[in-house]
């Protein structure tokens, strides 16, 4: 589901990917990966706060593993260039 969600967002198809991503959550919350991808779906469709919420999460879960912190990192970073706190 998460790389079928992350297809979506390469389509343009937020929406999409955010349903799909809410699907995953549910078979698999402790996945930080969908958190990183549900805020890449919310900076896409322009809610920076729900944005910032999930990279919030994904950072959580993602913290012991380096690779994927650079990149909630980077997204932190957008979200705040894009208006976000």
């Amino acid at each position: 589901l998460t790389e079928q969600a992350r297809s979506s967002l390469q389509a343009g198809k937020a929406d999409e990917a955010i349903r799909t991503l809410e699907r995953a959550m549910n078979l698999n919350p402790s996945n930080g990966e969908n958190f990183y991808y549900l805020a890449e779906a919310w900076v896409m469709k322009g809610n920076l706060r729900q944005a910032q919420e999930f990279n919030r999460l994904a950072a959580l879960h993602l913290k012991n593993d380096a690779g994927w912190m650079a990149r909630v990192a980077e997204q932190a970073e957008k979200i705040r260039g894009a208006g976000g706190r």
